[in-house]
This record gives C-alpha cells, structure tokens and sequence, in this order.
C-alpha cells in the first residue's frame, strides 16, 4: 500500500501538472524576492550615495574653515608687521613692551616671536609671558625659505626648539626701506589643536566617524588619538585603501574634495591649498546602512508569508486546469514515429483540450509536407552552387555547411576538406584590423550586410585579396547563419596601389609631387602648436640647365634622380623630401629645430656638390642654392611658407650659389616662472595649479 502510493506521488510530481505549478511558485518566489532586493539595494544605493556627498561636503567644508583661519593667522601677523619698526626692534625694552602691548595675539597662538634676520630670536611671547631665549632659527627651512623669497611662510609640522611638541609655525617677513629686517611668527601646537579645535572630535550624529589632518607627505597634523601626531597616516588601517587610491592620483591637495575607495567606508578627502594640508574622513558604511537592513528583515518576513498563502492557490488551481492533458500523452509520443500517418490518432472533443489536439494534428501533417519541400529545395540550392560563377558559402557558427565549386577552386580544397570546417581555415587575420567575426556581427546588428576586403590562404599555403560579402540568411535571427560570396580581387588592389602612389609621386624620381607635399605642409601649419618645431628647406639646382643643354634631357632626368638619391641620404625615414617644379626640390623637417635644419641643408649641398655624372671622357656637375624657413605662428599658409623659403634660396643665388641661407629663427615662448609656494596666496590658487 505505502509503496503504491510513493510511485503515485512520484509519478505526480513528475507530471506537467507539478512542473508548471512549481515553475509558478518559483517564479513567485524569485519575483517578489527580486522586487524586495531591488527596492532595498536601491535604497542602500541612494542612501549610501547621499552620505558619501554629505561627507564629501563636510570634508570641503573643514578644510575651507581650516584654510579661513590660517589666513585670518596671517593678516593678523601681517597687522602687527607694519607697526613694528626698526627702532623698536633694536631696543630691548620697547620691544618687550611691543610684545606686551599685543595680548589678543596669545589667544591665537601658542607663542609669538621676533627674529632678525640670522636667525636669533630677540623676544617671545608665551604662557609664561615675555622673555628673550637664546635661540636661533637659521637651519629651519621655512625661515630660510621666508628670508629668500620675502614672502609669507607657512611652516611644515616639526618639534619646537623650546616645548619640543609638535608645532606648525606661521611667518611673516617685516620690510624697511632696505629689505627684511626682522621676522614676526607665532606657532600653533598641534597637540593643543590651537588652528584645529574642533576638527578631530565627531559629533554626537557622527560617532563613527573619523577625521585626521595631514601634511602632503602624509604626516598627521591632527588625530583623536594624540599619539598618532607626525606619525605616518599609513598606518591608520581605516584610510589604507584610500591612502593608496589618493598617493596613485598624484596626492592632489583638491580643495573641491575627492571620494575616495575604501572598503566598507565611506572616504573622503578635500586639500588645505597654501599649507598644502589634507583633511581625511571616514564613515562606516554599516553605520549607515544599519537602519535599512533592519527594515529588509522585516520585508523578507513578510515577503515569505505572501509567496507562502499564493502558493498554495496556484497549486490547487493549477492542478484541476491540467488534469485533462494526460489524454494527449499516448498520441503525442508517437508524433514523429512512422507507424501512424500524421492525420491519424488525434483524440477529438470540445474545450482547450480538443483544440490543443487539433493543432497538433496539423502540425503533423505540415511538418511532413515541409520535409518534402525543404528536400526539393536542397536539390535545388546545390545545382545553384554547382553552376554559380562565384565563391559562394553557407556558413553556421563559424563553420562551412554548403560551397560552391567555384570557391573550392578559388581556395584550392575540395568540398569535402571545407564542410564542417572553421572559416579561420581561409581567412588571414590582420594584426591592426577587428576580427572578422566581430565585424559581420556588427554590420549585422545595424540590419546591413558586411562588405571588406580579407586575405585567403589557399590550400596550398599561397595567399590572396578577396573581397567578402556576407549577409545573414535571416537578419532577425542571425544565429542560422550567413552567406558568403568570395571573389578574388588580387590584380584590382595591385592596380589600385600602383595607381595611388602615382597619384602622390613624382614619377622620374620617385619623390614626393607638388600635391602631397602641399598636404603635409598645411598639416604642420594647422598641427601648431604640437607640430612645432618643423621646417621647410627649399632646394634649386645650380648649373642644370648646362647639364641638359651638354648631354641632353636624358642626362638631365639622370641628374635629377641623382640629385634626388642625395637628398634621401641626408634625411630621415620620416621627413618628406618632394620634387616641387623642374630643378626645384623641397623637404619638410618635422621636429627639426632651426639650426638643426641649417646643418641639413648644408649636408645637402655637400652631397649636391659631389655627384658626377659620367659623360664622354668627363662628368657632369651641378650645385645647390638652398633656403630654410623654419616654422612660425606668424606664418598663415603653405604659399606663406614656401614663399619665406624661396626668399631664402633666392638671397643664397644672390650670395655666389652653392650655399645655404636661411630666414630669421621663430621667436621661442618663454616658460611662466613657478610661483607656487606652500603659503596662503593673497587670492585662492586655482585647481590647475594645484596639479601641477
């Protein structure tokens, strides 16, 4: 009995019955649940999204707070500067009594100081109030920094010579008549946060969040943890990743901010321009995300239950629809077998059922009609492949079905040697072209036929230009197959290059023509600036036309190619050398300064100078008056050009012949002097120069 019933219940959840009610349920399942995931992960997505610009701007927005104090720092240095004279500073007791004059200066900073200008600290201010230590500051960088460019100096993180803590110091050079003649600075102690209260501790909404200040080097300047202080921001394991993605974009001090990677945080970063500082911050994302995931769970729960009460209804409905299918199992098994003719055995009744076997009895009997047609038709395609005077092919998933006799001749194959075989067999890839493949597919998916040119390889390993078109059996669906037609086009692309290089040449010396010559010119003159610096050397034969009247137009075209062969000798692979008129060459120097476009052109006249063309018991000579022009912006057109160079050949025939002239050199452009420094500038630096 119990084995009965566990071959009943096999038997039924083998059935359609069972295999559609639980491709239902299943596709329940996967709906809702995609639906939940895509709401939550969108919502995770937009959350995360919107902290990472909140932390973004918060980033910005304390390193513009940090980058308003130090110059507030400054100008108030810079207000205490312009009172001081230098009376003052020579006597001790004014000065003391300037030093205790100034008491809202303490509360800005740690200590202030008066430094003449060897480096000896005349007076300083601090906790204890006024005194006079014997103290220099020679050998600190910034202040020699200050005393040779006379400018504001903001000081990199260093130990202070009286507290030994970690201090940034902020200077400001005092001008007399004859220079500097003291230095006014006062120093921020970086563990009292003195410039930097307020940006290390998170608030109360932001308990996860951390914020750190450091140099470019990446030195902490400020830390929540005091004895990260001038240590390397390395070694805070929240910001590695960050760190890494930070230093490999050139350790930008971006003032507009950066996001940065860092997994499972939120890292951002945004650059203190003039002390060149970085403030760094960092979220948890789990901090963010935690009340979303809260709510996921309970849309999970909620989400089983619903698929749980569908379920069971589509089951139940699903498995009265079905029931009356089974009696269409026999006859439908037997479908394609040949015992029973396709019209017979069909099962007849009313309903979806008896229509369904209906369909069915037509699709026997239209599958065995089609069978015999499409048996026609194959009869039919391969007599048209026989006599076709093309190469012609059926191809399917990159593999020959059907050729033509015409193609195996082309290819040198038999039929037999290419069906079933890779088109790769035929066709040569190029190293700078798409694959093959790659371009039918796109021909295809813009509903065209592919046309190109593509080498062969026959199959006796020689090679040819062909000419493919192919287009798809059925553009809707590519996948069964395409048509090729081949055709050998050998001696139309030998003639087309032969007629191409005409076109471009000069056809006694094999140089350049006017024309070609003419189009890399006016490509120089548009490339300007990148094209500079080029030259234009102007070339006009000396004593040719004794060399055609003495040995006559056939000596003379020998000349000519001789002078040409000279010409190619002094040059290089890449510059045009062209022949522009009768005796008249030119060449076209790229990335040839002036003056290395004169030592060519001299060679050239050398070279010029010593050809002899045999002739009876003698020889024949000719020489060479040359003009360089170089390159300018002045210079508006190729005629421009070409007439600056002629100008140039003209004034070395009027100079005696046989040497080299050339016009005035362009002007060069002088590079801008790097003013960059690490202190606050009096108007905010742009973010190029902050790149740079």
């Amino acid at each position: 009995m119990n084995t009965d019933r566990l071959v009943r219940l096999e038997k039924a959840l083998g059935s359609l019955k069972a295999r559609i009610t639980m491709g239902g349920i299943l596709a329940l399942v996967l709906g809702i649940g995609l639906i939940t995931t895509v709401i939550v992960g969108r919502t995770e997505h937009d959350l995360l999204e919107s902290q990472r610009q909140r932390e973004l701007n918060e980033s910005v927005r304390t390193a513009a707070l940090l980058g308003h104090n130090v110059i507030q720092l400054q100008r108030m240095l810079e207000s205490v500067a312009d009172v001081l004279d230098e009376a003052t500073l020579q006597d001790p007791a004014a000065l003391k009594a300037f030093m205790q004059g100034k008491p809202v200066m303490r509360n800005f900073f740690a200590n202030i100081y008066i430094a003449t200008p060897d480096g000896n600290v005349r007076v300083m201010r601090d906790e204890n109030g006024v005194s006079q230590p014997v103290v220099n500051i020679r050998d600190r960088p910034y202040f020699r920094q200050l005393l040779a460019e006379g400018r504001p100096i903001v000081s990199e993180a260093l130990i202070g010579s009286l507290t030994g803590e970690p201090i940034v110091a902020i200077n400001q050079p005092v001008r007399g008549a004859n220079g500097i003649y003291a230095v006014l600075g006062g120093t921020l102690r970086l563990s009292s946060r003195d410039l930097l209260d307020g940006l290390v501790d998170p608030q109360e909404s932001d308990a996860g969040a951390l914020v750190v200040l450091t140099d470019m080097q990446g030195r902490v300047l400020a830390h929540p943890d005091g004895k990260r202080l001038l240590h390397s921001i390395a070694e805070e394991p929240r910001l590695a990743e960050a760190l890494k993605a930070w230093q490999a974009a050139g350790s930008p001090v971006e003032p507009l901010g950066l996001l940065l990677p860092q997994a499972h945080e939120i890292a951002s970063v945004a650059g203190v321009p003039g002390p060149d500082w970085v403030v760094w911050r960092v979220r948890p994302e789990a901090e963010v995300l935690a009340p979303v995931k809260a709510a996921r769970r309970l849309a999970l729960v909620w989400a089983f239950t619903l698929v749980a009460v569908l379920s069971a209804g589509i089951f139940m409905s699903l498995w009265l629809l079905l029931r009356p299918l089974s009696m269409l199992e026999r006859r439908a098994q037997h479908m394609f077998d040949d015992a029973m003719r396709p019209e017979d055995g069909w099962p007849t009744g009313d309903g979806e059922i008896g229509q369904l076997g209906q369909v069915l009895r037509r699709v026997g009997v239209q599958r065995a009609e089609l069978e015999r047609l499409n048996g026609e038709m194959f009869s039919k395609l391969r007599s048209v492949m026989r006599a076709a005077p093309i190469g012609i092919a059926f191809i399917r998933d990159r593999r020959f079905e059907l050729v033509s006799d015409e193609l195996c001749r082309l290819l040198s194959y038999r039929e037999d040697e290419l069906l079933g075989k890779p088109v790769d067999l035929i066709v040569v890839p190029e190293e700078d072209q798409p694959a093959l493949a790659a371009l039918e597919k796109e021909a295809f998916a813009s509903s065209n036929s592919y046309v190109g040119e593509s080498r062969m390889q026959r199959g006796d390993g020689s090679r040819f230009w062909a000419r493919l078109r192919s287009r798809p059996v059925d553009p809707e669906h590519t996948d069964f197959g395409s048509i090729w037609t081949v055709l050998n086009i050998e001696e139309q692309r030998n003639a087309r290059k032969a007629l191409e290089w005409s076109a471009a040449h000069d056809g006694l010396t094999g140089l350049a023509n006017r024309q070609r010559f003419d189009q890399q010119a006016q490509r120089l003159i548009e490339g300007r600036p990148g094209s500079l610096p080029a030259a234009l050397v102007f070339i006009d034969l000396d004593h040719f036309k004794q060399v055609n009247d003495t040995g006559g137009h056939l000596s003379g075209d020998a000349m000519l190619r001789a002078a040409a062969a000279a010409i190619m000798s002094r040059v290089r692979s890449g510059d045009l050398a062209a022949r522009i008129g009768g005796d008249e060459f030119a060449l076209l120097l790229e990335q040839c300064t002036h003056e290395a476009a004169v030592r060519v052109a001299e060679d050239i006249v050398a070279s010029i100078s010593a050809i002899a063309l045999p002739w009876l018991s003698g020889s024949l000579h000719v020489g060479a008056s040359i003009g360089v022009a170089s390159l300018s912006q002045e210079i508006g057109s190729v005629d421009a050009w070409v007439d600056a160079a002629d100008a140039a050949c003209y004034a070395a025939k009027a100079a005696g012949r046989g040497v080299v002239r050339a016009g005035r050199p362009p002007r060069l452009p002088q590079a801008p002097r790097d003013t960059r420094a690490r202190a606050m500038p009096a108007a905010a630096p742009t973010p190029d120069s902050i790149e740079d």
